[in-house]
């Protein structure tokens, strides 16, 4: 992704990325230019936020192992696409 200004679609894939620090440095400062441009995808980014915020308080013992195993696929599934 080297095009010089990030689009909607680019920064919904990356947020997890951007949020783990895990960009590189050019994709992070395109993810920064983008959302101070883009209301919708610094919200997108809030709420990102608040959800990762969220469920970082959950004990892992509250997620059945089924649950976990639905989520873990959905994932993968969703970065296949």
């Amino acid at each position: 992704m080297n095009a010089a200004h990030m689009t909607c679609k680019e920064l919904v894939e990356l947020v997890t990325e951007y949020a783990e620090g895990a960009l590189t440095p050019t994709d992070r400062s395109r993810f920064e230019e983008h959302i101070t441009i883009c209301p919708p995808c610094g919200s997108h980014l809030d709420q990102m936020r608040r959800t990762i915020d969220v469920l970082g308080r959950l004990p892992t013992s509250s997620l059945s192992a089924e649950a976990e195993e639905a989520l873990l696929a959905a994932f993968r599934d969703r970065k296949q696409s």
